[in-house]
């Protein structure tokens, strides 16, 4: 069996937790409540209760300034090398500044990718301000991972949409490999088509538990798409032991098991 690896988490920051914009996340959460202050050790906790070897773990930056910085993503890896990666974010209202952030977080801090999230900028991921951005991450050989799906948040969901907006940006850079979060639903088949015409996009199941799967994501990864989709948490929302529960339902084969638990994304993420 290989490794699983976590797409898409977060080691977040007090002031990234207490966010208003999350208050219907702690809503839909409120049933297990977590503590104000999340400790790396309680990160690694979670990743080995639900048998995680290494978690891609997110920056955020907002219009309002850094919810996550880089460098506390960074301090959080290091103090528990090889089991959690860093993904880098940038300061989209300032393109080269965001160009330069990425560039120092990849050669400097070992980061494996860039995530910059539409809903939270209010813009699509085909707004100019995004494609310095794409140019240095093929430059850079690393993913750029977004969010596709309606926003859980609240925040308005059109930005999500992975047609037009996906697609357009796959055919403006081919060469950008591109990581969609969170299924995208409820326009999963407007995802798995955009990931299916195009050989660099790739979907990632973070936010939802394996339960919550729409049924023709699961039949993606038994079949054509079992290189495709990648196993993500989106912690501390959902922990990894949560998010797994129901997936031995799922008929999957060995092959597509393992690549779907941490295969593809090691593939992609180049770990």
């Amino acid at each position: 069996m290989s490794r699983i690896v976590d797409a898409w988490m977060q080691h977040p920051t007090p002031r990234h937790s207490a966010d208003p914009m999350f208050a219907s996340l702690r809503r839909w959460t409120a049933r297990t409540p977590r503590p104000d202050v999340i400790t790396p050790d309680m990160t690694i906790a979670a990743m080995d209760e639900g048998g995680v070897d290494v978690s891609l773990a997110s920056a955020w930056c907002a219009p309002h300034g850094w919810m996550i910085s880089n460098d506390e993503v960074a301090a959080v890896a290091s103090s528990h090398p090889g089991r959690i990666v860093g993904v880098a974010s940038a300061d989209l209202a300032r393109p080269m500044e965001a160009v330069r952030e990425l560039r120092r977080a990849v050669r400097e801090l070992g980061f494996k990718g860039l995530r910059v999230l539409p809903w939270l900028w209010g813009v699509p991921p085909t707004d100019r301000r995004f494609y310095p951005l794409f140019a240095e991450c093929i430059e850079l050989g690393v993913p750029f991972c977004t969010q596709v799906g309606h926003t859980g948040p609240l925040r308005p969901s059109e930005t999500g949409r992975p047609i037009p907006y996906i697609d357009e940006v796959a055919l403006d850079f081919p060469e950008l490999v591109i990581v969609a979060g969170h299924i995208g639903y409820p326009w999963t088949q407007e995802m798995i088509a955009v990931a299916t015409k195009h050989e660099n996009v790739y979907i990632d199941t973070s936010a939802y538990t394996a339960k919550r799967y729409p049924p023709e994501i699961v039949q993606y990864m038994r079949t054509s798409g079992r290189r495709k989709v990648l196993f993500g948490t989106n912690y501390p929302m959902i922990t990894p032991a949560k998010a797994l529960e129901g997936l031995d339902e799922f008929g999957l084969d060995a092959e597509a098991r393992d690549l779907f638990l941490g295969g593809n994304a090691a593939r992609v993420f180049k770990l």
